[in-house]
């Protein structure tokens, strides 16, 4: 039972009288408040139950209607006012003054203490967030059963505990599980907040109003990937338990999806890596939603070796064997991969999916490298000869500087080096060179114009776009 005036009232101990107000005895009590003065508000939050002897009022009655609608104006959730102690009764003018100001007043028995009132506030106050927790508990429960059996039984039951529409969304923003299956539909609406999460990582959420609804999105992941998200509309501002029960929806959703993504990653190590490698899958495709779930983000590094090594490949690192040789896909940047395989090993430069083939074709000419050089593990990028090879000298660095200058004496240099490497890298190809940048196409294009403007040459000129690509590989502090 929450605390309000009626249950204060229903009390029989507390010998307290409704005088005015009584269609508004469901007021919530907030705590209880006891002060003498003729201006209390001062020292008011709102929603108290303010108590009062009128000692000072013995001297002389003070202006009551200004008194009411002070506190009237403080929105606390009541007066008492304690008639034996001071006064015999209530003052007729205060009760009218209440009654005009919209104050509920109640009158206080001369055998109530004060203390007794605020004990029974704190009482059903302390009754109230057990009765809530229990309740939160039990919700939680339900939710945990529900996680034995999938990802969209927990989504559903989040639904109809919440009274609210649950949508499970992939980690490129696909609906993967709406209730009700309308709310499927609010996923193209949420494509902004998305990409503004995906750049603020992992532990960052996001609350915004749309059509009159309070929605929430949260990331899903129990590490530094994001598996997807989980958004939550409602009529109002989510209470503290229920804002309990989404974040456990939050925890038992990313463990699931988490372990989703572990057993396919699994069974794609073993046999789909193979065709990926061989251009025979394309993971960009519409309906391979799942399986870019599974691969490690763009960019990566193509490896290639005799044979798998003894330690345990780490989280986003696929490592499989085919016809004699060992082949390993990892994001660009993994350290250790010497360990992951027995060498001699042969490592592709950064290369996003659609590049696959080609990557695969380079680490497996540094492994041939690395194999007369006698060589621990040697990299595509670290290979003497060919064009980029005579075109690594001092001069050439000082010519691809000079012709990258429009980009590199910007503020945002980096941002839109690494932009046009992804763009030429993906041969024009939008979706694919902002997936490799983990940013959206729209981001991409707008860069992309920033750049066509800054740059002296025509990028839709093949020798230009050539002649910028071995600037961006040759260029001193580039990749």
């Amino acid at each position: 039972m929450p605390p309000t005036l009626g249950a204060l009232t229903r009390t029989p101990g507390l010998r307290l009288r409704p005088l005015t107000g009584q269609d508004r005895l469901d007021r919530r009590v907030e705590w209880v408040a006891v002060s003498e003065l003729e201006d209390p508000t001062p020292y008011l939050a709102g929603g108290e139950l303010l108590l009062t002897t009128g000692v000072r009022w013995a001297s002389g009655v003070p202006d009551l209607r200004d008194y009411a609608r002070r506190l009237a104006g403080r929105r606390v959730a009541g007066l008492g006012f304690a008639v034996g102690v001071v006064l015999e009764q209530t003052p007729p003018e205060l009760r009218e003054a209440a009654a005009e100001c919209g104050l509920t007043l109640l009158e206080v028995a001369r055998e109530t203490p004060f203390i007794a009132i605020g004990k029974e506030v704190s009482r059903l106050l302390a009754k109230e967030e057990y009765e809530g927790l229990t309740r939160a508990f039990a919700a939680q429960r339900g939710l945990t059963r529900a996680a034995l059996t999938g990802a969209p039984a927990i989504v559903d039951r989040l639904s109809r505990d919440l009274g609210a529409w649950v949508l499970l969304l992939s980690a490129d923003g696909a609906a993967r599980h709406a209730a009700p299956a309308p709310a499927a539909a609010r996923a193209a609406g949420l494509e902004r907040e998305l990409e503004r999460l995906r750049e603020a990582g992992p532990r960052a959420s996001a609350s915004l109003t749309s059509g009159g609804e309070q929605v929430s999105v949260q990331p899903l992941s129990t590490g530094r990937q994001v598996r997807g998200f989980l958004a939550v509309g409602a009529g109002g501002r989510l209470g503290a338990e229920e804002r309990t029960l989404v974040n456990a929806a939050v925890s038992l959703l990313s463990l699931e999806l988490e372990r989703t993504a572990h057993d396919l990653t699994s069974r794609i190590s073993e046999g789909v890596l193979t065709a990926l490698l061989a251009g025979a899958l394309d993971p960009e495709h519409p309906g391979a939603g799942r399986l870019r779930q599974s691969l490690p983000g763009a960019p990566v590094v193509v490896a290639v070796a005799d044979g798998v090594g003894a330690a345990h490949p780490p989280e986003g690192v696929l490592v499989t064997e085919h016809e004699g040789r060992a082949l390993l896909l990892a994001p660009a940047g993994t350290g250790a991969i010497g360990e992951l395989l027995e060498g001699p090993v042969g490592v592709s430069d950064p290369s996003a999916y659609a590049q696959l083939p080609a990557a695969l074709s380079q680490a497996e000419r540094a492994l041939e490298a690395a194999r007369g050089a006698g060589e621990r593990l040697l990299r595509f990028g670290d290979l003497p000869g060919g064009l980029l090879g005579l075109a690594r000298t001092p001069a050439g660095s000082r010519l691809a500087e000079d012709m990258l200058a429009p980009l590199l004496e910007q503020r945002t240099s980096a941002e839109l080096l690494a932009s046009l490497r992804a763009y030429l890298a993906a041969a024009g190809r939008w979706d694919a060179a902002s997936e490799a940048l983990g940013v959206h196409r729209h981001t991409l294009r707008y860069r992309m114009r920033r750049i066509r403007d800054l740059l002296p040459g025509d990028l839709d000129d093949p020798d230009y776009r050539a002649e910028l690509w071995i600037a961006l590989r040759v260029l001193p502090h580039g990749e």
